[in-house]
C-alpha cells in the first residue's frame, strides 16, 4: 500500500499526467463529434443499413487511445530517462510489487480519463444526432450499456498496455512507436494484407477485436465480449513480458 501511495504521488505531481489525461478526453470527444457532424448531411439523405448510433459515438477512441497509452508508458519511461529508476528499484527490489503498483496507478488515472472521454463522446454525439433528427442510442438498451462499459474497459487496457511497452522499450518515443503500430498501423493496413494474414489482422488483431466490443452493429462477426477478451489477453501477455524484462534486464 505504501508503494502504491508513493507511485500515486509521483503520478499526480507530474503535470504531464493530467495534461495527457485532459487531452485524451478532449481529443476523444472532439474527434467523435467531428466524425458525426461531417457526415450528417449524407446520412440525412441516405441512412446506412448498418447505422450504429452507439458505435459512431466512440470514433474518437481511435485517437484517444494513443494518449491513454502514453499516460501508462510515461509512468516508467520518465524514470528511465531521469535515472530515477535506480532509486525505485532500490526501494522496491521486488519487481512484481513495483510493477503492480505502477499498473494500479496507470489503471486508476486511465479509468478516470476513460470514463470522462466515453461519457463526453457519447453525450456530445447523441446530442448532435438528435439535432440532426437521426436515430439515437437508447440508454435502456442492454447493448448500449454494454458498449459504453466495453469502451471504458478498452481505454483502461490501453493505458496498461502503454506501461508494458514503456518497460520493454525504456523509451517514451519507442513506446509511442509501438503503440501507434499496434493500435493504428496494423489495423489500417489489414485490408491490403493477403489471405489469412489480412483476415487475422482485420478481425483478431487485439486492438481491432477490442474495438468491436464497443459497437452494437458490427460486420466483423466478432462477439463483443470475445473481442474484449482478446484485447485483455494481449494486455496480460504484454504485462508478463514487461515483468520478465524488469526482472532480468533491470537489475
Amino acid at each position: 500500500m505504501n508503494l502504491f501511495a508513493s507511485e500515486w504521488i509521483k503520478a499526480r505531481s507530474v503535470h504531464s499526467t493530467w495534461i495527457l489525461a485532459a487531452s485524451a478526453v478532449v481529443v476523444t470527444v472532439m474527434v467523435s463529434l467531428l466524425g458525426v457532424s461531417g457526415l450528417v448531411a449524407d446520412w440525412q439523405a441516405t441512412l446506412p443499413s448498418d447505422f450504429d448510433p452507439t458505435g459512431i459515438s466512440f470514433k474518437g477512441i481511435l485517437v484517444g487511445q494513443i494518449l491513454l497509452a502514453t499516460i501508462g508508458s510515461q509512468a516508467i519511461t520518465s524514470e528511465y530517462s531521469s535515472g530515477q529508476i535506480i532509486t525505485s528499484l532500490a526501494i522496491a527490489p521486488r519487481r512484481g510489487v513495483l510493477l503492480a503498483s505502477k499498473l494500479g496507478v496507470s489503471a486508476l488515472v486511465g479509468s478516470v480519463a476513460a470514463v470522462a472521454a466515453v461519457a463526453g463522446s457519447f453525450g456530445a454525439t447523441q446530442a448532435a444526432l438528435t439535432a440532426a433528427a437521426l436515430p439515437v442510442a437508447a440508454l435502456d438498451d442492454p447493448d448500449t450499456v454494454r458498449a459504453i462499459v466495453c469502451a471504458i474497459v478498452y481505454l483502461v487496457l490501453t493505458a496498461v498496455l502503454g506501461l508494458g511497452f514503456g518497460i520493454i522499450t525504456r523509451s517514451s518515443s519507442g513506446a509511442l512507436a509501438v503503440i501507434v503500430t499496434v493500435a493504428l498501423l496494423v489495423p489500417a493496413l489489414a485490408p491490403g494484407m493477403p489471405g489469412v494474414i489480412g483476415e487475422f489482422a482485420g478481425t483478431y488483431w487485439p486492438t481491432t477485436a477490442g474495438q468491436a466490443s464497443y459497437a452494437v452493429a458490427t460486420t466483423s462477426g466478432m462477439p463483443p465480449l470475445v473481442g474484449l477478451g482478446i484485447m485483455a489477453i494481449f494486455t496480460l501477455w504484454t504485462t508478463l513480458a514487461a515483468l520478465l524484462v524488469l526482472r532480468t534486464r533491470d537489475v
